[in-house]
């Protein structure tokens, strides 16, 4: 059985520590650590061999959950266990469930394969749209997701959980420049956008080594992603609507992309 180390203090720093995480991405960035809450999404991230830098369970989930902790634990530099009073106030859900995992954030990775089929998100600024279009990339079979590095951060509290776990099993590519990882990866690049003169999706030859980009929702993509692109494309609409919801166009774009797998 592994140890795990009380903590009884409301001011120990630990406690600190992991509620700077929760809420700051520069800490998460600077760290290199981010928060991970219940048993479904450490369960997600263990067997993606995510590995733990701390672990934090309640007295109750040591009890209700011990094997799955037992591995999750011996996955782990360190671990801790609290009481439940405590525990709630470093949990950020409502009805906690007494398991809390400081991850590392795995190695940024420069390389993409060109036999895959992709999206890229420039500057995507809600959480629920990231979750939202990494479930249904994955649903669909897209073969990861790249994300500038001003987008919101994936390994935010919101953007795990509305993600349903799916940021921790996809390959993510996070980059500081959209274009240029484009480029040096040689992509076929297709900017999705609002323009009635743009070619229609529908109408599109995807292959392996194709790119999605969908840009931020209030601005779309920057004019450098456009005028990178090799295609413009754009989802032809009925009636008075000028535009989709980011991850709506997305789903509908990915859909195309792959539907001839």
């Amino acid at each position: 059985m592994p140890e795990f180390i009380e903590i009884s203090s409301k001011d120990n720093p630990l406690i600190k520590f992991v509620s700077h995480l929760q809420s700051s991405a520069k800490q998460r960035k600077e760290q290199g650590l981010f928060v991970l809450e219940g048993l479904r999404i450490c369960s997600d991230a263990y067997e993606n061999n995510i590995k733990f830098d701390k672990l934090i369970v309640s007295k109750n989930a040591l009890n209700k959950h011990n094997e799955t902790i037992t591995q999750f634990a011996n996955n782990s530099k360190v671990s801790y266990i609290l009481k439940e009073e405590l525990f709630k106030k470093i949990s950020d859900t409502n009805t906690p469930q007494g398991i809390i995992a400081v991850a590392q954030i795995p190695e940024k990775k420069d390389k993409i394969s060109t036999n895959g089929r992709y999206i890229a998100l420039e500057n995507l600024a809600d959480p629920s749209n990231l979750g939202a279009i990494a479930r249904t990339a994955e649903a669909l079979g897209v073969d990861g997701i790249i994300i500038s590095t001003d987008s919101c951060d994936p390994y935010s509290p919101k953007c795990l959980r509305s993600s349903m776990g799916t940021l921790l099993r996809m390959p993510l590519y996070i980059t500081d420049d959209i274009v240029d990882f484009i480029a040096l990866n040689n992509l076929n690049s297709y900017a999705c956008v609002v323009d009635r003169d743009a070619d229609s999706i529908a109408t599109q030859n995807f292959c392996d080594g194709s790119v999605l980009l969908i840009g931020n929702e209030a601005n779309g993509l920057s004019d450098k992603a456009k005028n990178m692109a090799k295609h413009r494309i754009t989802i032809k609409m009925s009636g008075k609507a000028e535009s989709l919801n980011a991850a709506a166009a997305a789903a509908i774009a990915m859909w195309e992309m792959v539907k001839d797998r």
